[in-house]
Order: structure tokens, then sequence, then C-alpha cells
């Protein structure tokens, strides 16, 4: 608490308010104060003593913090923690789990959100169909080390128009993720690169503010939590395992490791290159939980499409199939999987990438019988050469 617990920004009064928590720490708030109420507590002379700013600012930093820059009033949130040289094992083991054979990319990613609050970092997600993996405990553990600066959302809420609450924290963190609308992951993709944001808070205008925030989705939904296409570089997909042994007192000790593990933070050196925006290379951050996520990501006619192409080389024991749009048109028809040239030629072109034959040449086409069963036939056209290798890795052949 300051000694005046009170400041004015432009020409209103505000207090500056300890609030307890469960955990016995205080959250520093800031809670609108009217003037009357100023004098009926302490007189008209405290009024003169308390300090003013021309508005309200947001500029983070934990290393180098300033409460006031330039007569604004900074909003973020001081972190309480002072780094102090001492072990951290209970928080390696717990990052090790979360983030695996990538952990110095882990470390890479805590530290620049420490030490570069603003750069720009990918979308990470932990996903996992089991219970008991330790996500919670990741999210709580980031509570306790940034503190105010980090939130929980839910879907409705991220959803909403109105983000007063969320538009200036460093962690934006949803917690059973399920975005099944494409509008949703557009918005989130656009709030992960972008340094401007509109503020929207309920009775007044909307403002643009500077953003730098990071989201952090979990959920239980692996294959289908949000809708992203196959050439995504934006989300750091992790999949969690199951805990091995459950420590009741895990959190506790995580928490009184924190300002050993800021120290920490503060000492080593990043093991990635700045190679992008959002600093980590697709490459370092492609994951089998993100292929798998994009793999049923995938439209049922491209899927439908290579299942039957795949079980067509299967039965002749083929390791490439000649393919022309017409061929899989016929036999999606007879699949009732309703397609047309247009969307059958953009997969094989566009998607898949193909190249089809300049010229008109005999080769072997694929049909589907009356009983569903599949066949060759020696047919002519400008055909395209599909891989079974190709598409085992698309579409996760096993």
């Amino acid at each position: 608490m300051k000694d005046i617990p009170y400041i004015r920004v432009g020409t209103c009064y505000y207090k500056l308010v300890s609030v307890p928590t469960i955990a016995g720490h205080f959250n520093e708030i800031i809670v609108p104060w009217t003037l009357e109420a100023l004098r009926q507590d302490h007189g008209r002379n405290l009024i003169a003593s308390i300090k003013k700013y021309d508005g309200f600012t947001c500029l983070p930093s934990h290393v180098d913090y300033k409460q006031e820059s330039h007569g604004f009033y900074n909003t973020y949130a001081p972190l309480q923690h002072i780094p102090t040289k001492g072990g951290i094992p209970y928080t390696l083991q717990l990052l090790e789990h979360i983030f695996g054979p990538l952990l110095e990319l882990g470390l890479d990613y805590l530290q620049l959100l420490y030490l570069r609050p603003v750069q720009v970092l990918p979308i990470l997600c932990l996903v996992s169909t089991e219970r008991n993996t330790g996500k919670t405990t990741f999210l709580k553990w980031l509570k306790s080390v940034f503190e105010n600066n980090m939130t929980y959302l839910t879907n409705d809420s991220f959803a909403s128009q109105f983000n007063s609450d969320w538009v200036n924290k460093l962690l934006i963190c949803i917690d059973e993720v399920l975005f099944n609308k494409e509008e949703m992951t557009e918005r989130i993709k656009y709030l992960s690169t972008t340094n401007f944001n509109k503020l929207e808070a309920k009775g007044r205008d909307k403002r643009e503010v500077e953003f730098f925030g990071k989201s952090i989705l979990c959920s239980n939904k692996e294959d289908s939590f949000i809708k992203i296409d196959k050439n995504e570089t934006r989300f750091w997909v992790l999949k969690i395992s199951t805990l091995k042994k459950e420590e009741t007192r895990f959190l506790d000790y995580l928490e009184g490791e924190i300002p050993a593990f800021l120290y920490h933070l503060q000492q080593r050196k990043l093991v990635s290159p700045h190679t992008t925006r959002m600093w980590f290379s697709p490459e370092q951050i492609m994951t089998g939980a993100l292929e798998n996520l994009m793999r049923n990501n995938r439209n049922r006619v491209e899927k439908e499409l290579a299942s039957i192409i795949l079980c067509t080389m299967e039965t002749f024991e083929l390791e490439e199939l000649d393919l022309c749009p017409m061929d899989a048109l016929q036999v999606l028809n007879r699949s009732q999987v309703k397609t047309d040239l247009t969307q059958l030629r953009q997969i094989l072109k566009n998607d898949w990438k193909l190249v089809n034959q300049e010229n008109s040449l005999k080769y072997q086409k694929m049909i589907m019988w009356h009983d569903s069963g599949l066949g060759l036939t020696p047919a002519k056209g400008r055909y395209y050469t599909v891989k079974r290798d190709f598409l085992s890795k698309q579409f996760g052949e096993k």
C-alpha cells in the first residue's frame, strides 16, 4: 500500500486497494473514488497532495518496471517476486513434463515472456484426452509467476465483444477450449501477431491500444479444439501425458521456487535464435500433436479421397496411383460423398501440389464396382500421380 493510496488520473480520482487472496497474498487494484468521499474521510488537506497523472498507459516490464512514464500512470502490474539464486528441481520437473524433449525451447519461451514481454510468440496449446496431466497446475504456476498480468478466460468470454478485462494482460489463458467457428481461429491468429487492438468496455467508446498478449489454450479435444489449415505456423501444440505420481503439495513447492526460477531466467542464454516474427521457426515448434490436429481439420472430401486411394494401393500392392479428377468424382459419388470437379482439381493441384501429364497417356484407372469393391481398368487421360508415402504422411496411415 502506498503512503497516500489515492491518485488522480485526468479529472477522476482512484484508490489503490490491496485485495487479499485465498492464498494469503494481496492483489492491488485501482478502484474509482469520489472527491466527496475523499473530503469526508480525510478532509481537504489530503486532496492537494494526491499525485496527478494525465492518463493511463500500459508498459509491460518485469526487470525495469516503472510505475509512471511522462506523466502517465502505468497499469501493468509489477511482479512481487525478487529474483534470488537457488535451486529449481520441482520447476524443472514440471517443465520437463510439459515440454518433454523441447524443454530448452520451453525455457526460451518463458525467458522471452519474462525478459521481453512485447516479443510476439506462438500460441501455446496444451492438449490431452487423459485426466491428471498437469495442465491446470502449469497454468496455476504461471499465474503465480506473472500474477495480475495473467488472466483466465472461457470460450464465451473470449468470444464476447467486451475485452477491457484482458486486452492489457501478458498471458490470456483459455481452458477447455472448443472453437468450432473459423472466425474464432482467425481472431486468435490475429491477436497472436498484431501489436494493436481495440479496447471495448460496456457503455464506452472503442479505443485503440497497444497489444502484447500471448495466448495459451488448453483442451481435452486433441483432434478438434480449433479449426486450422495444414499450412498454419502460429500454433505450438503439445500433447501432455498423465502424471506418473500426484504430489499434493507440488504447487506449493513450485511457488517457493519462483524467485530462484526468475533468477535462472535472467542468467541463462537463449538457445534458439530470433529467426521469425514469432521468434521460433515453424520447424522448431512442429510436433506430432500439431500434425494430428491439421490432419483432422481437413475437409471430408479430401479425407475420403485419400482413404479410398490408400485402400486401392493396399489392395493392389501399389506405391503410387495414377488418377484423373473424373475418376475421383465417380468413385466419391459411389461412396455418397458430394463434391464436384472444381473441388477435386483444387485438392489435387493446390492442396496436394500435384502436376498432371502434359499429354493424354495410358494408365490404370481406379474404379469402384456396384458392390463397393475397388478395381483398376485401362484408360487414357492427363492423369496425376499420387504417391503412397505422401498420403501416409499427410493422413496418418497406420
